[in-house]
C-alpha cells in the first residue's frame, strides 16, 4: 500500500503514513535547506525508511541515508526509485560506529539528523562523529525530542534503559543540552528552535491511541487534523503558550579552526 501511494502521489505520500509530527519536521528542514543545483552532499544520519534522504535528494542533493536496518534501506532504495531521486543512496551503518567510517570524513555539506540521537547512549560522541563528517562550512540539522513536551505514549515517561534496544535512552533535550554537545563538537550554535504544536501532538496521541485498532483506523480518525496543524498551530502555540514537542538545532562547522583564526587575529 505504501508503494502504491509513492507511485500515486510522489514521494512525498511518505510523509504522510505515520503521525503528523513527520510532516512538520520535514517542513522545518524545508525552511532551512534551499534548493541547489551545486551536487552539494548531504549525509542523513538514521534515515529510517528514507522519506528526508528522497526529499532532500529531490532539492538536488546528493543525499546518503545511513541506517543499521537492511529491510528499511530496501524500502528507501525502492521509493527512490519510484520517485526518480536518483540523487539518493543509501548505506549501511549503525550510527554509533559513525566515526569509524573514516571514508565519510569530512565529505559533506549538510548532515541531517532527525529523531536518532535521543536513541543513542554515548550522543557526545555521535555529535562528534557527525562534526567530523561535515566540510568546514558545513551545517548540522538536527531535531530531538523537548525534555519538557507533553507525553504522547508511556514511553515518554520512562524509564529510560541505559543500553540501546530501539527505545528513547533519554527524555529528550533542551538547549542548554543541544549547546553543550555543539561546544564538544566544535561547532556554533545558528539557531534553536521548536517543532510541532498542539494540533500535531493530539494527532499523534490519536494515531498512537487507535492505531492499536488497526494502524488504518488510526490514520483515518487523524485525517482531518493533518490540514489543520500547518494552519493553527504556530498560532495556538504563541497565544497559548503550549509546549512544543521537539526541538531543533541548526549548527554551523568554522571553515576556519578555532585555533588558527586566533593566531590570525593575534597576528593582526
Amino acid at each position: 500500500m505504501s508503494d502504491l501511494l509513492v507511485r500515486l502521489f510522489g514521494w512525498r505520500a511518505t510523509l504522510f503514513h505515520g503521525d503528523p509530527l513527520v510532516y512538520d519536521r520535514w517542513r522545518w528542514i524545508n525552511r532551512r535547506l534551499r534548493k541547489t543545483h551545486n551536487d552539494e552532499r548531504l549525509l542523513d544520519v538514521g534515515c529510517g525508511s528514507g522519506a528526508f534522504t528522497i526529499g532532500t535528494a529531490k532539492r538536488g542533493y546528493n543525499s546518503l541515508g545511513l541506517s543499521w536496518d537492511e529491510r528499511n534501506q530496501g524500502i528507501g532504495e525502492k521509493r527512490a526509485g519510484i520517485s526518480g531521486a536518483v540523487k539518493a543512496k543509501f548505506e549501511i551503518c549503525d550510527v554509533r560506529k559513525l566515526a569509524s567510517h573514516e571514508h565519510l570524513a569530512g565529505q559533506f555539506h549538510v548532515v541531517l539528523c532527525t529523531e536518532n540521537i535521543e536513541h543513542i547512549i554515548d550522543d557526545f560522541a555521535l555529535m562528534d562523529a557527525m562534526s567530523n563528517c561535515l566540510k568546514p562550512g558545513g551545517r548540522l540539522l538536527l531535531t530531538s525530542p523537548y525534555i519538557r513536551r507533553v507525553p504522547q505514549s508511556p514511553m515518554d515517561f520512562g524509564p529510560f534503559p541505559d543500553f540501546e534496544d530501539g527505545r528513547h535512552v533519554r527524555c529528550g533535550y533542551n538547549r542548554s543540552m543541544l549547546i553543550e554537545m555543539c561546544d564538544h563538537a566544535g561547532l556554533k550554535v545558528e539557531e534553536i528552535s521548536f517543532i510541532s504544536g498542539p494540533i500535531s501532538q493530539l494527532g499523534a496521541w490519536l494515531l498512537w491511541k487507535f492505531g492499536y485498532i488497526h494502524p488504518l483506523v488510526g490514520w483515518l480518525v487523524i485525517l482531518p487534523l493533518r490540514p489543520l496543524a500547518p494552519l493553527f498551530d504556530p498560532l495556538l502555540t504563541k497565544l497559548f503558550g503550549f509546549t512544543p514537542f521537539c526541538i531543533g538545532l541548526e549548527a554551523y562547522k568554522a571553515r576556519v579552526p578555532v585555533s588558527a583564526a586566533v593566531a590570525q587575529r593575534a597576528a593582526a
